[in-house]
């Protein structure tokens, strides 16, 4: 009887709050086939875990996309999540894989973000995570099965958060070129902070990058310390050109932990101040533009098609 007393009582708080969506879904008996096992590696619990597909899928989208974005923007989110750990389990699983028996991980720097249903509380409170948790499922159940290919095979669906107007190709930033990961205008990106400086330390950047500053004749200028010496097609730098050393932009980003490929920089005394636009490397799906995509009335399969270029979307419960 107090159990009953408890579950009424919540169900008239999430009413009394605004979210009859979350109750009513609270309230509808659903029996979820398992399907799909996802063999993830926990890094806390340092085990690998079997999880259905669709669960690991609600885990991703809560990671890595902020749960306050429009639900079609999460539904991209989903497709491209659930297509990430499909490519890599028809393939058998990553040959090099760091951890023997698992799909893939938690760790976002390695593969995909990972949150369990206990973190996604401690990140939004215990109100919240009932009206966050219950949009993204909603998200995820409405594209079930649902993944992005391309000639009939799942892609890669890089995404990235914030591109400052225009993606990139995949080739000027990975040096490898692939058909459906061509740059493309982002015209609603709703990035509320896009421009960041950085200041690093001369020595820092020297260490970072292997190179020596100081060697270069005072004579040349402190601008031509550093040249660009090949751009992307948005006019990114893609080559550095450092005491005669040629480096990607790609791998100053990396080593100094800079927010994108799109920057700038200037010295002033000791310090080395970079100036960055976006945020990843801008291949792929760009979030902030998927939120204003959604924001302007497009759907997930028009963001999707709109940054992955001739892609079909397709369930993988078809035959």
């Amino acid at each position: 009887m107090r159990r009953i007393f408890i579950i009424t009582l919540m169900l008239a708080l999430l009413l009394a709050l605004g979210l009859p969506w979350v109750a009513q879904r609270m309230m509808e008996p659903r029996v979820r086939e398992e399907g799909t096992i996802v063999r993830l590696y926990r890094h806390e619990t340092d085990s690998v875990e079997l999880i259905s597909l669709e669960d690991y899928v609600t885990g991703v989208v809560a990671a890595e996309m902020p749960a306050v974005f429009p639900s079609e923007a999460l539904k991209a989110q989903a497709v491209a999540a659930r297509t990430y750990i499909v490519k890599r389990m028809v393939a058998g699983g990553l040959v090099n894989s760091c951890h023997e028996g698992a799909d893939t991980c938690d760790d976002p720097s390695h593969a995909q973000g990972f949150l369990t249903r206990e973190a996604m509380k401690e990140r939004w409170g215990a109100l919240k995570y009932y009206q966050y948790y219950y949009k993204i499922r909603m998200a995820v159940d409405d594209t079930e099965g649902e993944i992005i290919t391309y000639q009939g095979r799942p892609i890669d669906p890089v995404f990235h958060a914030s591109c400052g107007g225009h993606t990139e190709n995949a080739e000027d930033v990975w040096k490898f070129d692939v058909p459906y990961l061509r740059g493309v205008d982002c015209p609603y990106e709703t990035d509320p902070e896009p421009v960041r400086q950085m200041s690093i330390a001369k020595n820092q950047v020297e260490k970072a990058l292997g190179i020596d500053l100081q060697s270069v004749s005072v004579a040349a200028g402190r601008d031509q310390i550093i040249k660009v010496v090949e751009s992307t097609a948005t006019g990114r730098p893609k080559v550095l050109l450092i005491n005669d050393r040629r480096i990607s932009a790609s791998e100053v980003r990396q080593k100094l932990g800079l927010r994108s490929t799109d920057f700038s920089w200037q010295f002033k005394d000791d310090q080395v101040i970079f100036e960055t636009v976006g945020y990843g490397h801008g291949v792929g799906m760009c979030q902030y533009g998927a939120r204003g995509l959604a924001e302007h009335g497009h759907d997930y399969k028009q963001i999707i098609n709109h940054y992955y270029t001739g892609v079909q979307i397709n369930n993988i419960n078809d035959n």
